[in-house]
């Protein structure tokens, strides 16, 4: 992490944190509302190796969920960022169907020593649960992860991260964060915000941090991500000359891509996933 951001940093004492999650959620989260069973994507695990691991963190291990192709490998690695409501079925079918694509996926519980998420039903559950998440945990835990990946089949020389929401924001910090990323998609992530102890530093002011390329998709009427911060942040990559690129899609809301949810849009999330896979077999090849 460049040393602006890690001065910023709380001083979290991860060895003193024990673990309240123990296992992941079982089917999709409660806390996202009513699933839409009808668009919800299936992706089978038929010529892959996939199910939960555990990841040694500070502190402990951290549970999570990995999905590769089986075989020796080894095989480009990305890193999987959970939305607000943690690592459910979403999450894991998203990395079974990388691993169809070639890539050795991996999420994990980001979450798993401030909350159970399998026991969070609302989301102002999810929302009290992420604030009390530090960023410099989940740079943490996302180094480990990456370690633990590079000896279980992944490729270290390519690395690459995604991640949706919660997890957007995430994709960008850590693309500025570890040198050894190839490249990074965030799905609408969010751009700016206030500055606060555990949340010292924003996409926008890392942008001259930035490792690796990045692929923004992001939704025109997204209530909580303004187009302007996204022209904002357009505006900074240039004036760094970081290489990104920016497919905002009209009339799309917030997560789009969650087939789970109300807010899917198929043709949206469809074409959004065809760039992301396209985009890291370019920089992960």
């Amino acid at each position: 992490m460049n040393a602006d951001l890690l001065s910023l940093m709380p001083k979290v004492d991860f060895n003193r944190r024990s673990f309240m999650a123990t296992s992941l959620i079982t089917g999709f989260t409660v806390a996202a509302g009513p699933v839409m069973g009808q668009t919800a994507i299936k992706t089978d695990d038929t010529g892959l190796v996939a199910g939960e691991v555990d990841i040694p963190v500070k502190g402990g291990n951290m549970k999570a969920y990995r999905a590769q192709p089986a075989g020796k490998g080894p095989f480009p690695t990305i890193l999987v960022v959970q939305e607000i409501f943690g690592v459910h079925e979403y999450i894991k079918d998203t990395c079974r169907r990388f691993a169809k694509q070639g890539f050795q996926a991996i999420a994990g519980d980001l979450y798993a020593r401030q909350a159970d998420m399998s026991k969070v039903t609302d989301m102002a559950g999810a929302q009290a649960a992420a604030a009390k998440v530090p960023d410099a945990q989940v740079m943490a835990d996302l180094d480990a992860t990456a370690a633990w990946a590079a000896k279980n089949g992944g490729n270290p020389a390519k690395l690459g991260i995604t991640g949706f929401c919660w997890g957007g924001r995430i994709t960008w910090l850590y693309t500025a964060h570890n040198p050894k990323v190839k490249a990074g998609v965030a799905w609408y992530g969010r751009l700016v915000g206030q500055s606060s102890e555990l949340t010292p530093k924003h996409p926008i002011d890392l942008v001259k941090d930035l490792k690796a390329p990045v692929l923004g998709l992001y939704g025109g009427a997204d209530q909580g991500i303004p187009n302007d911060t996204v022209d904002k942040m357009k505006d900074a990559l240039a004036a760094a000359k970081k290489p990104a690129v920016f497919y905002v899609y009209p009339d799309t809301p917030h997560a789009f891509h969650a087939d789970y949810r109300p807010s899917y849009r198929k043709e949206q999330a469809e074409d959004g996933w065809s760039k992301a896979v396209a985009f890291f077999k370019l920089h992960l090849a």
